[in-house]
């Protein structure tokens, strides 16, 4: 009899800034009692770089436990790049994008810097930044707008839907 096969999962949450995605991995870790990681808080907190983040990264997949990652995912090089890493660590990684419309980002972002020019520039910075998943990452995507509830409901089925397709293959 073999043994299980089962990959461990990483989500990775990306979107702009204040579009919700750190509320979103940090409840949802909480809900089901997975490990959450803010790879750009952790970037801040202790001034890594981003080879130190990979470091760190390759340390914390020998867990095996399923992760929730948010941050340094902006680009699709980076998130590649994640992913990549993760996938060669045994892992199955998905990705989650949150998606909220500019006018409740900049209120967001308003209220976050108590500064119409502070939230102007960050936006202007942001979304110059960012980058679209393409047709190949197929994320599993969320409305920054909606109820935890209704976030995570999609989430679930998401990967469950990443789960039947990858048996099918």
């Amino acid at each position: 009899m073999e043994g299980n096969k089962t990959k461990p999962r990483a989500i990775l949450v990306f979107g702009a800034p204040c579009s919700g995605k750190t509320t979103f991995a940090a409840r949802f870790a909480t809900k089901f009692s997975l490990a959450f990681y803010d790879l750009d808080e952790l970037k801040e907190e202790h001034k890594f770089t981003r080879k130190n983040i990979i470091l760190i990264l390759g340390l914390i997949t020998r867990t095996k436990q399923t992760i929730i990652i948010e941050g340094g995912l902006d680009t699709e090089r980076e998130r590649s790049e994640i992913r990549s890493l993760l996938y060669n660590a045994g892992y199955d990684p998905s990705l989650v994008w949150i998606q909220t419309d500019a006018s409740t980002i900049r209120n967001r972002l308003k209220s976050k810097y108590h500064s119409l020019a502070k939230a102007k520039e960050a936006y202007n910075l942001a979304i110059d930044r960012i980058e679209a998943p393409s047709d190949a990452e197929s994320p599993i995507i969320l409305s920054g707008k909606h109820t935890f509830e209704t976030q995570a409901k999609h989430v679930i089925s998401g990967l469950a839907d990443l789960s039947a397709n990858d048996r099918k293959r």
